[in-house]
């Protein structure tokens, strides 16, 4: 009986192995011989299976490789519904992002070992930069949902929640733009500061009011 009840959550295990392994063979192939470079039947032939088990899991090779950041939208989503209620909705944004930045539970893509590479890859490769525009929508419109339910409005009638979401989620892809056309892999929070601080004030002011550049440290304003 108890083999019985088990077996189900034996299944979940072994398709969640099989997909990190599919996954960790993608990633790993594509950044030692680029994306034209790899046919989604090695992907599968590296990963012990055939290509009707990569197509289970994942619709593309691009799809395989981006898996490792996938969870990355999801891990911003989850620090901004435990961001105090009372704070502002772009706030709450800005914090869930350097919370996901600063936690160690949860690697971020300047501390992972050839994220980098990877997004840097993803700049010069278009079905590659599609694919991960997707998965970042994918992350928004939840983002959009929890800052609804936290205004106790209908994001379908009321446009605060998108607006904050746009102007967050868009703040964060020009820092992870800057950070990927940089030299250096571990000032992505520094790029990340630098952007939400821009959107906070600095695009509001003339030339002639703009005053010495913002602090880039923020771990000290995350909680």
């Amino acid at each position: 009986m108890e083999a019985t009840e088990n077996a189900p959550e034996r299944r979940a295990r072994k398709a969640r192995r099989t997909r990190d392994t599919l996954a960790r063979c993608a990633f790993e192939l594509v950044l030692d011989r680029g994306l034209r470079g790899v046919t989604v039947e090695e992907i599968a032939q590296a990963a012990d299976v055939d290509r009707r088990t990569f197509s289970r899991y994942f619709p593309n090779k691009e799809a395989a490789v981006l898996d490792s950041v996938r969870g990355d939208g999801a891990r911003i989503n989850q620090a901004l519904r435990a961001r105090p209620a009372a704070e502002p909705p772009l706030t709450a944004y800005r914090r869930a992002v350097f919370d996901w930045l600063y936690d160690p539970a949860a690697e971020p893509w300047h501390t992972r070992p050839r994220i980098f590479e990877l997004l840097v890859m993803a700049e010069e490769e278009p079905t590659l930069y599609a694919a991960f525009h997707r998965i970042r929508v994918d992350a928004q419109e939840e983002s959009v949902a929890i800052l609804a339910a936290r205004l106790a409005v209908d994001p379908r009638r009321d446009p605060r929640p998108a607006v904050a979401v746009a102007a967050g989620a868009g703040a964060l892809l020009a820092a992870q733009t800057a950070w990927v056309r940089s030299s250096r892999p571990a000032a992505l929070p520094e790029f990340v500061a630098d952007a939400f601080d821009a959107l906070s004030a600095e695009l509001l002011r003339t030339p002639a009011e703009r005053t010495a550049p913002h602090s880039t440290t923020e771990k000290s304003t995350s909680s």
